[in-house]
């Protein structure tokens, strides 16, 4: 059965927010996402590779474990992470060894496996311990497991990441975290390059859409990244056209001339400097509307 069409699709952002956890390196490094283990319907969340036979550790932390091929499974914050999850994982790398084109093409020791999860998956941890496994967090948030593997494994819990090295990943969030959202925006900001802003198109989507009432929020207080701008454009339209209408109605209702007070309300409607009508005003998109978005807190509403 496929999915609902309300479902937040997070797959997508998850490759987008490795991309971007993983830019310093990105030139060197190749990401295939659901990656087919055969013609059947097997696929790896995503798979990297190191293209580059010379590049040494990773520089971001969640890549210090990793070789040349390295499979990654992603758990949307609704899914739990089993037992069953974690071998499965282990499974995933070894059929992908399994399916080389030549005999040993993908040699064991330059496989690892990454297990993402946004919260601590205490029951996982329990069962692997009791199997003999040892678990040692490494770096905040990150889990090596060890004792009786093929490969090197880790378990990453995005929550307890730290939050100056990896917003992209916290921001994956049911419930995100405004200091998170803020500082991934302000970072948003200084990325230009055209696979960047793709990336972050599409975690802010997944962002955004899963934590729309503090998006708003952050929109009507705060200076937005130009990724946020557009992807939020139509909110901000009808914002614009909602408050300048109840603005010109009450002008015409209290018999007021452009300019004056309505209590704490100030209504300008002319935007003189620019030569624009209301009409005009109704039709603008993109940044001129954040230009003359409404402020509407009960305080003022101003356009301008």
């Amino acid at each position: 059965m496929g999915d609902s069409p309300d479902k937040i699709q997070w797959h997508p952002a998850f490759y987008a927010a490795t991309g971007l956890e993983l830019h310093e390196d990105m030139e060197r490094l190749e990401l295939k996402s659901e990656y087919n283990l055969s013609k059947e319907p097997i696929r790896i969340d995503l798979l990297i590779i190191k293209n580059d036979e010379s590049i040494g550790k990773i520089k971001n932390e969640i890549g210090h474990i990793m070789r040349k091929y390295n499979v990654i499974e992603y758990k949307s914050p609704e899914d739990s992470m089993t037992i069953d999850d974690f071998y499965k994982t282990i499974g995933y790398a070894c059929l992908y060894k399994g399916y080389g084109n030549t005999v040993n093409e993908i040699p064991e020791n330059e496989l690892s496996v990454s297990l993402f999860r946004e919260v601590y998956p205490e029951k996982l941890f329990l069962t692997l311990c009791e199997q003999g496994h040892k678990i040692k967090e490494r770096y905040p948030g990150i889990y090596y497991v060890t004792g009786n593997l093929p490969f090197p494994v880790q378990i990453v819990v995005t929550k307890q990441l730290k939050r100056e090295k990896h917003r992209c990943l916290r921001v994956l969030s049911a419930n995100a975290d405004r200091e998170d959202v803020e500082a991934f925006l302000s970072e948003a900001d200084k990325m230009d390059s055209p696979r960047e802003r793709n990336n972050i198109d599409a975690v802010l989507q997944v962002s955004v859409r899963a934590n729309y009432e503090l998006y708003q929020e952050i929109r009507r207080k705060s200076t937005m990244c130009e990724a946020l701008r557009e992807l939020m454009k139509d909110e901000i339209e009808h914002d614009v056209n909602e408050a300048k209408e109840k603005a010109m109605r009450e002008g015409r209702a209290a018999g007021l001339a452009e300019g004056e007070v309505i209590g704490e309300t100030k209504i300008i409607v002319n935007m003189s400097k620019k030569g624009l009508s209301p009409e005009e005003i109704a039709s603008m998109t993109g940044k001129e509307l954040e230009d003359v978005r409404t402020i509407l807190e009960g305080k003022k509403l101003v356009m301008i």
